[in-house]
């Protein structure tokens, strides 16, 4: 391809990328999955929360140049991938494996609640789907079709409430029994498997 072409497509991408990101920070108030009073007594009885790490290699640089002050807040130490190499990275089918849910997939015991923290650099979300596939910014779906429950981008009052900014979290509870797909729809590979059990039969529910 054309060096200027893909430049010039690669922009496009990242607009839309700040505009989605601008949408969000604008509009949509950070929020967490609400429970009844009855429900946060339960809660209580059941065992400790388990955990879910959001993580990013976010440049800095880039990133903000791009996407305005401060939308990258990554500290970490080491190295970071540039924001036209994860656009780049995701057009080729191999999205940058910095950006991952740890851990991938996890077993609970019914009315374990689960806390989501975002220890990246950038927002996320953390958006129960039937199946996974692309999320709600095409140039970072690597081919797949958005799905239904990441339509629409924050725009969506259901996607806004699973978003989690750089260093906060996101608490999720009362999941059925049974199997539950989770994944950001800005990173679509970020993906999680939670299996939810009557009763766990081993130590460790991490996977």
């Amino acid at each position: 391809m054309n060096k200027t072409v893909f430049e010039k497509k690669t922009k496009r991408k990242i607009d839309w990328y700040k505009v989605i990101a601008l949408i969000g920070f604008l509009t949509c108030p950070l929020t967490v999955f609400a429970q009844s009073p009855a429900n946060q007594q339960e809660a209580q009885k059941n065992t400790t929360p388990v955990q879910i790490v959001a993580l990013d290699e976010c440049d800095p640089a880039t990133f903000n140049a791009a996407l305005g002050p401060d939308f990258c807040k990554n500290v970490t130490l080491g190295a970071f991938t540039v924001l036209n190499d994860l656009f780049a990275k995701a057009a080729a089918g191999t999205p940058d494996p910095g950006w991952d849910f740890e851990p991938d997939t996890l077993r609970i015991k019914k009315g374990t609640p689960i806390v989501v923290v975002d220890q990246g650099g950038e927002p996320h979300t953390f958006t129960e789907v039937k199946q996974f596939g692309g999320g709600f910014i095409d140039g970072l779906n690597s081919g797949e079709q958005t799905v239904p429950e990441c339509d629409g981008g924050f725009k969506n009052v259901a996607v806004a409430r699973t978003r989690i900014l750089q260093g906060s979290q996101l608490q999720v509870s009362d999941l059925t029994l049974g199997n539950h797909n989770f994944q950001c729809c800005i990173h679509p590979w970020m993906r999680v498997k939670v299996e939810v059990q009557e009763a766990l039969h081993g130590k460790d529910s991490k996977d």
